[in-house]
Parts: C-alpha cells; structure tokens; sequence
C-alpha cells in the first residue's frame, strides 16, 4: 500500500468513525442517560435516509432538505416520547425491547404505505460535487470531507452544550439522580423529552448526510443499531467522549480490516469489543464524561 492509498484509507475511515458517532451518540443521551433500551434507534437512521430523498426531491435544494429533516426529526422525538417513551422509564428493560421492537415494525410498514420497498438513491448536491486531488492523480469526494465536518462540529456543540451550560448540567444530574433533580424543581420531564428529541435528530441527521454516499433501501436501520450499540458498549455507557473515542477506534479497525483481511473484517471489531471488555468491563470512559 503507497501512501497515498494509506492516506485515503485513514480519511475514510475517519469518515466512517464520526458517522458512527454521530449516530450512536444519540443512542448514548437515551440508553445511558434516560436508562431505556431503544431498539427503534436504527430506525430513525433510516427515517433520516427517506427523508434525504423524498425532500430533497420535493424541494431540490439539499441544505434546505436538511433543516426541514432535522425539525421533523424533533418534532418526532418529542411527540414520542410524549406518547410512549414517557411510560417506561420504571417499567423492566423486557418492556422497553417488546415495545421499540414494535415500534420497529410499524416504522417499517409505514415506510412501505408511503414510499414502497424500491431501492432509492440521492444525488450528491452539485456545491458539494467533485473531489480534492491527494497525490497520483487521485482525489477524495469533497462531500465525505463534508460529511466529516458536520459530524466534527456536532461534536464539539455536543461537548459544549454538556459541559459548559446549564442545560447540560441538568443532564448529567438527571443521569445520575432522577429524584434529586426533581426535589430541586427542575421538570426532569420536560428535561428527558428534550434529550430524547435531540437524540432521534442526531439519528435521523445521521441518516440524511449518509444517503448521497449509500443506497436507501428497507431495513437499513438493522445493521447500524447493533453497530451502534456496540459503540455505546465499548465508550462506556453515557459516555459522549468515550462513543465519539470508540466510534472512531471501529472505522480504524473495520477500514483497515477490510483492505488487509476482508474475510474477517466483520468479526474483528467484535473481537476488539471482547478485548476492550476484557480489560475495561464499564468501558472506556465513565458515564456522564
């Protein structure tokens, strides 16, 4: 491998690692933070995807498609947890899979009624179209630097919003002490609601920026859950820092995995989860880090 074929592979895999983060990031604010174990969290990825094509196809302006995407994504999150979530914070976990399992298959069935089972694809925006030259007369899609950029600066807002506002520091003490924050007049209600709405439009924002550079098919979501979760597992839970950490440690090791040893590629980032485990049974970071 020359470099420039190297330097590539690590911009991909870069690429890969905070889309990932981005997505599993909003899994991290609901499972680690609200304590509920969101098996549709796959599915407003691909909510996201649908709504990069059917709106960028109804309004032909992708930038526009994507703010209008990310209000309905937390309109959704915030009439969901209104309407479902909100009743399982004190039930068992056994609840909270049987119930966003079925939210699952409805978000499927919906999707089959108002866009059919066809594999669509969205065209990359013409501002972000063409490559930046690496060497050798290869060049890197400009839109998988954007990719990288939307995911980057997301993180740094995540990082700022939890750690430097008081917003953030209701979070964590909502994470950590449920009562307490209560007894001191804080409507951790109204509070949880806001994290799960911000949780499903990293989702579904996730979704909308991956669809120029992967098909939108049905059942996409399945395959990025468990990924996703995997994330959540080796970060450690409720950890921002440490899914952004572990996020990028997979898109490495899947990356490389598949130049070098394609036959395996799959199984060694779970190889790696056991061998983080192993030596790290909470994770790489500590909740609320």
């Amino acid at each position: 491998m020359d470099l420039t074929t190297f330097l590539i592979q690590c911009l991909n895999s870069v690429q890969y690692g905070l889309l990932l983060f981005l997505v599993a990031s909003g899994l991290t604010l609901i499972f680690g933070i609200m304590g509920v174990i969101n098996l549709a969290h796959g599915s407003f990825y691909m909510i996201g995807a649908y709504l990069a094509f059917t709106l960028s196809s109804l309004t032909g302006n992708f930038a526009l498609a994507l703010v209008l995407g990310i209000v309905l994504s937390v309109v959704l999150g915030y009439l969901l947890e209104w309407g479902f979530f909100s009743f399982l914070y004190e039930r068992e976990h056994l609840l909270q899979v049987l119930m966003t399992y079925g939210l699952i298959l409805v978000f499927e069935e919906m999707r089959s009624l108002l866009v059919g089972d066809d594999v669509h694809g969205v065209e990359v925006p013409a501002w972000l179209s063409g490559g930046i030259e690496i060497g050798h007369g290869m060049t890197y899609p400009v839109y998988r630097l954007f990719i990288s950029g939307v995911c980057l600066a997301v993180a740094l807002g995540m990082y700022l919003m939890i750690k430097r506002t008081r917003l953030g520091m209701m979070v964590r003490a909502g994470a950590t002490n449920r009562e307490m924050v209560q007894s001191l007049g804080i409507n951790i209600s109204l509070l949880y609601r806001f994290v799960f709405a911000a949780g499903v439009a990293l989702a579904v924002l996730a979704g909308m920026i991956a669809a120029p550079v992967s098909s939108v098919y049905p059942g996409m979501g399945g395959s990025v859950l468990i990924i996703c979760f995997v994330v959540v597992v080796i970060g450690g839970i409720g950890s921002i820092k440490g899914a952004l950490v572990a996020a990028l440690l997979i898109g490495f090791v899947d990356t490389f995995g598949k130049v070098f040893w394609q036959q395996a590629a799959g199984a060694l980032v779970y190889l790696m989860m056991a061998i983080i485990l192993l030596w790290k049974t909470e994770g790489l970071f500590k909740q609320g880090t």
